[in-house]
């Protein structure tokens, strides 16, 4: 298990860095659109790379909301129950969560591929590059759908690890 909790712990660091290298790039961008139109009119590529930030913004981040239990989720009814019923549902979802996640991704794989054809418009950017965020987002939700899993099955509580410092 301390391997896996290395390997977790370097996927969540990379993770973190992807995110906030995109926040970054996101704020940077639109910084310069908004002085941009202040001033006269903004350069034309802000819209597209504010697009391509926010795409890999949401495909490193929903792997860590997903570890942190922080993504969208309805717990109303599943904490009102009786032990050990909110466990197995915790459990059912992060089975069901990974098993769509695994089974969608050779799809947005071909997804990515179509995207050699195409460049966008203002960067000239190939759109692999833009369409590979579908297939990272569902790679890390399969990771850390599984992560979850295995730590469940492994007695750590209900999977969702303890906040520390460095997590929100």
């Amino acid at each position: 298990m301390e391997l896996l909790d290395r390997l977790t712990r370097a996927l969540w660091a990379l993770c973190m860095l992807g995110a906030g290298l995109s926040f970054a790039v996101l704020i940077a961008v639109v910084l310069t659109q908004v002085i941009g139109r202040t001033i006269g009119s903004s350069p034309v590529w802000t819209e597209e790379v504010t697009r391509f930030a926010l795409l890999y913004l949401a495909a490193f981040g929903v792997g860590l909301s997903f570890r942190t239990g922080d993504l969208v989720n309805v717990d109303v009814v599943c904490e009102s129950l009786r032990a050990p019923l909110p466990w197995i549902l915790r459990l059912v979802s992060a089975v069901l969560t990974g098993g769509l996640a695994l089974l969608l991704i050779p799809y947005s794989w071909k997804f990515t591929s179509i995207g050699k054809m195409q460049t966008s418009p203002a960067l000239g950017l190939r759109m692999d590059i833009v369409h590979f965020t579908v297939t990272l987002l569902l790679a890390l939700l399969f990771v850390f759908a599984a992560l979850r899993v295995i730590n469940m099955l492994a007695g750590r509580s209900d999977g969702l690890p303890a906040k520390s410092e460095g997590e929100v």
